[in-house]
């Protein structure tokens, strides 16, 4: 019997997780941390349909995504990092994504394209937008995007290193006007903020004043 050669078809993985996440439940509790990922799962599936995405499986604070235009991949991934989960309190979301083919069992994918999907997520920083350079090259002309280089990169389990780039809006920073708490990595509007503390002339704004005290007994911790 003849080997099917009919090669899977290609798409844009995307994983989006909750950036400290693990530090974020230690602060809150896992109550509060169960709920934000509640509602971040819940904002991020609001978001699918306009951009042509599923949902394959959450895993954790993380969501896999499949969507077949990267052009759309990107602009969501955008979305995701930025607006679904904003204003003070809120968690800080990264974003990572890779295109190509995926073998698809039981609905879920395997494959090198996930593998990697996955590990550039891993790379991303809150906030950030990261994809290898050949996917962006997929989507090269975007109204209101930039691609900033951020270098050749050796990923957990991938052989060689990959060329990343960072999707950016064109003057539209995110959190604009808000810091980012040390400790749990929610976005802290300073007028608002339970803390502020100095170290090393530096100044920093706490969600909550557990999450200063935490930082007063241990600032060489948060420090990246």
């Amino acid at each position: 019997m003849p080997l099917d050669q009919t090669q899977p078809a290609a798409a844009t993985f995307v994983f989006a997780d909750i950036a400290g996440f693990t530090a974020l439940t230690e602060a809150h509790g896992d109550e509060q941390a169960a709920r934000l990922v509640a509602d971040f799962c819940d904002a991020v599936a609001a978001e699918l349909p306009a951009f042509g995405g599923t949902q394959i499986k959450t895993i954790g604070d993380a969501l896999m995504l499949r969507i077949a235009d990267p052009q759309h991949a990107v602009l969501l991934g955008l979305r995701i990092a930025h607006d679904v989960l904003t204003g003070h309190g809120a968690p800080t979301v990264r974003v990572g994504m890779h295109h190509g083919p995926a073998i698809e069992r039981n609905g879920d994918y395997i494959g090198a394209t996930v593998n990697l999907a996955a590990r550039i997520s891993g790379a991303a920083s809150g906030g950030e937008v990261l994809l290898a350079a050949e996917t962006a090259a997929l989507a090269p002309l975007i109204e209101g995007v930039l691609y900033e280089s951020r270098g050749r990169q050796a990923l957990r389990n991938i052989r060689d290193p990959i060329e990343l780039v960072a999707a950016v809006r064109h003057g539209h920073p995110s959190q604009q006007g808000l810091a980012i708490d040390p400790v749990c990595q929610m976005a802290v509007d300073p007028q608002r903020g339970a803390g502020r503390l100095n170290y090393n002339d530096s100044t920093y704004f706490f969600c909550t004043l557990a999450c200063a005290g935490e930082f007063a007994r241990h600032p060489e911790r948060f420090m990246s």
